[in-house]
Formats: C-alpha cells, sequence, structure tokens
C-alpha cells in the first residue's frame, strides 16, 4: 500500500472510532485543513455503508459484455466508463480486488466499440450528443492505462486522444459530434479531463491545443463567477459552471481571477438537502463541484464534501441506486464517485 493510502486509511479508522480527538493539537489541525488527511473524518461509517450497496447494485447491473445502463442509455459507453471509475475509486484495478473482475469488463465493452478512427461510441445506443460518451470513455480508458496488461488500451486511447485533438474548433472546444463546427462548455470539459487522463498517463497531447482550450474557458465565464453554456452568451448555471472551474483546473490553471471568482459562485449553490431534482443535472454538476473543491481545499472541500455526502445518504433507494432522469446506473456511478473522493484513488482526481 503506497504511504499516503496507509496514512488515510489509519486516519480513516481513527475517525470512525471517535478517536481524531486524541491526536496532537497540530496533528488534527492538519488532518482538517488537508483534503487527503480530512477522509479520515469526513467519509463517515454511513456514506460507506451507501458506497458499498451502491457498487453492488452497478455489480449486478453490469452485462456480460460489460456495459450498463436502461432505457435509452442501454449500452452508453458514458455510463459503463463512469461505472468502471466507480469501481475504481474504491481502490479495484482490473482483475484485482472486489470489483477488478467489473473493470475489466468495462474494459473490454469500451475497447470492442472503438473504430478505427479513434472515435468510442455504439451507434445503435447513441444520444444527440456522442461527444460526451468519447470523452468519459477516453478519460476511463487513460485511468486504466498502465494498470490493464491488454496492448490494446494504449493502441485505442492513443486513437481517441487524436481524434479529440483534431476535433477541437476555431475557438477552442468541442459540441455534441465529432467535428470541428461549434463547441459548447458541457461538451469541452469531458474532452478536457480526458485529456488531462491521457497526459498524466504519458500519451502526447499538444499544448496549443490546452491553451486554446484554457482561451476558451475563460471566454465562457460571466462577470458573476458562473459560466454561459456557449460563448455567444447565456446566464450562468451550477452544473456547467462547476465543469468551468474544472476545466481550468484540468487544464493546468490552479489560481487566479477566474478560479476565485468560480468557486465564489459555487459556494453560493452550497447544497442544501432540498435542490435534488432529476431534471436539473444533478449528477453531472456535483459531480464536477466536489472536484473543484477537492482541488480548492480548505474550507471550501470541508464545507461542501459533508453537505454533499449527506444529501447523496439521504437519496438512496433501497435497492442501493440513485434516481436519475437518464438512469439509475448513471445516478449510482456518479454518486459513488462523488461520495468517495477522499478516496484520492484515480489519478485524474488526485490532488
Amino acid at each position: 500500500m503506497k504511504p499516503i493510502h496507509a496514512r488515510r486509511d489509519f486516519l480513516r479508522k481513527l475517525g470512525a472510532l471517535g478517536l481524531l480527538g486524541a491526536l496532537p493539537t497540530t496533528l488534527r489541525a492538519a488532518a482538517e485543513d488537508d483534503p487527503e488527511r480530512s477522509a479520515a473524518s469526513l467519509l463517515t461509517p454511513e456514506a460507506q455503508t451507501a458506497i458499498d450497496r451502491g457498487l453492488t447494485f452497478l455489480a449486478k447491473q453490469q452485462t456480460d459484455e460489460g456495459a450498463f445502463g436502461t432505457t435509452g442509455y442501454a449500452r452508453d459507453v458514458a455510463i459503463s466508463a463512469l461505472a468502471g471509475m466507480a469501481f475504481m475509486s474504491s481502490g479495484s484495478t482490473p482483475d484485482r480486488g472486489p470489483y477488478g473482475p467489473q473493470v475489466a469488463k468495462c474494459i473490454d465493452f469500451i475497447l470492442a466499440h472503438a473504430d478505427p478512427g479513434g472515435f468510442i461510441n455504439v451507434k445503435e445506443s447513441a444520444s444527440h450528443g456522442p461527444m460526451y460518451g468519447h470523452g468519459f470513455a477516453t478519460l476511463f480508458l487513460g485511468e486504466v492505462y498502465g494498470m490493464s496488461k491488454l496492448p490494446e488500451v494504449r493502441e485505442k486511447l492513443v486513437a481517441a486522444v487524436k481524434l479529440i485533438v483534431e476535433t477541437q474548433n476555431a475557438e477552442g472546444g468541442w459540441r455534441y459530434q465529432p467535428r470541428r463546427e461549434e463547441a459548447d462548455l458541457s461538451v469541452t470539459i469531458c474532452q478536457v479531463m480526458a485529456l488531462r487522463a491521457a497526459r498524466n498517463a504519458g500519451i502526447f497531447v499538444p499544448a496549443n491545443c490546452i491553451d486554446n482550450t484554457i482561451r476558451y474557458v475563460k471566454k465562457s465565464q460571466n462577470a458573476d463567477g458562473g459560466f454561459m453554456y456557449m460563448i455567444q452568451g447565456g446566464q450562468s448555471a451550477f452544473p456547467r459552471s462547476a465543469a468551468g472551474v474544472v476545466a481550468l483546473y484540468s487544464a493546468g490553471i490552479y489560481e487566479g481571477p477566474e478560479i476565485e471568482r468560480g468557486l465564489k459562485y459555487l459556494m453560493e449553490n452550497l447544497p442544501a438537502g432540498g435542490l435534488f431534482n432529476r431534471e436539473s443535472h444533478y449528477f453531472y454538476g456535483h459531480y464536477y463541484a466536489v472536484q473543484a473543491m477537492w482541488h480548492a481545499g480548505g474550507t471550501h472541500w470541508q464545507r461542501w464534501y459533508p453537505q454533499v455526502r449527506d444529501e447523496l445518504v439521504a437519496r438512496q433507494r433501497p435497492d442501493g441506486a440513485w434516481m436519475d432522469s437518464i438512469c439509475t446506473e448513471y445516478g449510482a456511478a456518479m454518486a459513488c464517485i462523488i461520495l468517495q473522493m477522499p478516496n484520492n484513488y484515480l489519478p485524474i482526481f488526485q490532488r
């Protein structure tokens, strides 16, 4: 076990036993200020139970080919990628750990639907915006690269990254289809995180591609600190504003006025227990918001995570799933990723 994980697990056990208060004042203060150490107290037994139930639900829903999803999103590559990351956020890796077999099947499914041109998509299951799926699937491959023994992972990852780079439009963003036409912030963040994961794994990503993205994201910010959907204009909204802040973090911008204004806007939308709405992109927004607060650390993290944690624990269904307008597998995968952020296992989420 890596030292950081050993330290985290030790502190978590102290927190579960109510013994953090027994630590010397300096160590206790450090545990509260450092997001990695704060996992000891913030990932409560109730939250862990919810995670375990959620992952059990997901494992039962996986098909033999490695897919997930019901209704119109059955066999969607984005949902399979997110479910795979939910399993990996618990510490499992391909064929290793309690959910190792499920992670391996997620890999198989995504590789099987990567075409020779690099596009990852199940045509008959595609939504109106298949680049969402491509971005999440590429992100997942970036996270498993180096963990899987399959040589195809690198081959498909490189091709998927190449497609993202080549379809960036003149503004610096991406849209629903793999074409250099329009761009919106919601699709763009998916590609930015995929590129960051690939670069972290040692895959070449042109610097000018990232520079163009940074300019695009900064142009998307409104005066109130939130972000518009397209740079042609529009009001701010919580889900895409959370995505905008994480897009900057993923592009290597860790401080500056754009980050400060973005975090201030997000904190005005602190979870309060009564905002859970299936129709308002709840999971999408909080998937990015919890990442933003994790990277920001300090008071941002300490205030945000307990609120969304308790809200998710309270909203879990008896079968271990979470309801969402896309499908319950999507809701469960997103909820488990959000709740497990303190684990710090996935490279893309590490500070």
